[in-house]
């Protein structure tokens, strides 16, 4: 969807392990956030839309999921997401220059890209798989930590001691490109905004590992499925 995530993905797949042919089960995930400029928010949707029926019409065989951020300090921007791609896939996007003309055409007048980051699946921390429910609601928790030697290894090894206490799905993935690093997302798909309150119990981070932190950012996006391919029906 941006010239320049075609340059991320050349850069960045030569490096990744274990990859697989094809979409489905493969660990990787592309995370990118727009901000419509003040003003044109009814003209980006509108050609978001009309981009996304491109892709219909490409018979693109990937999942985008398009959420609006409804609570947080980036309230109204959009994030577009696919997941569960093999490092293969990614490479192999549907039409690479048609697609970037027609984001050109009907998306780029009307947005600021604000980023564009390639995340890897981490199960042993999760619970669910690296594809997300598509719920209504989304609690999205971003984490950085310190720039230290050790602090990933460190900070995994205390998510995943507790892996066997999380309550509903639960999905974690650290960024490989595309933004500061060492950076951590947390997904929390729930049906609701009451069920996203009741699991405020469940803090995003151990006690044990707050001292590798620099900031922690919760925020709770709405599923817009109008903006979104693939999904089918919102889960209940």
């Amino acid at each position: 969807m941006k010239r320049g995530w075609l340059g991320l993905v050349g850069a960045v797949l030569p490096t990744l392990l274990g990859a697989q042919a094809g979409r489905g089960g493969g660990p990787y995930a592309r995370i990118a956030i727009l901000r419509a400029h003040d003003g044109q928010t009814v003209d980006f949707e509108a050609g978001y839309i009309r981009h996304l029926a491109w892709h219909r019409q490409a018979r693109d065989p990937w999942v985008w999921y398009g959420w609006s951020i409804w609570a947080g300090d980036r309230n109204r921007w959009f994030v577009y997401a696919t997941f569960g791609h093999s490092a293969t896939s990614l490479d192999s996007a549907v039409a690479p220059a048609d697609d970037e003309r027609d984001n050109v055409l009907n998306v780029a007048p009307h947005v600021e890209y604000i980023g564009n980051a390639l995340y890897e699946y981490l199960p042993a921390l999760s619970r669910g798989t690296g594809e997300p429910q598509p719920t209504a609601r989304l609690e999205f928790t971003t984490v950085d930590l310190v720039p230290l030697p050790g602090a990933e290894q460190a900070f995994e090894a205390a998510l995943a001691g507790g892996q066997s206490a999380l309550r509903g799905e639960t999905l974690w993935y650290r960024m490989i490109a595309g933004g500061s690093t060492p950076r951590y997302v947390r997904l929390r798909p729930r049906p609701t905004l009451s069920a996203v309150l009741d699991g405020r119990s469940e803090q995003a981070v151990p006690d044990s590992a707050r001292h590798l932190i620099t900031r922690v950012t919760v925020e709770i996006l709405t599923l817009r499925p109008d903006m979104s391919l693939g999904l089918g029906s919102p889960a209940p």
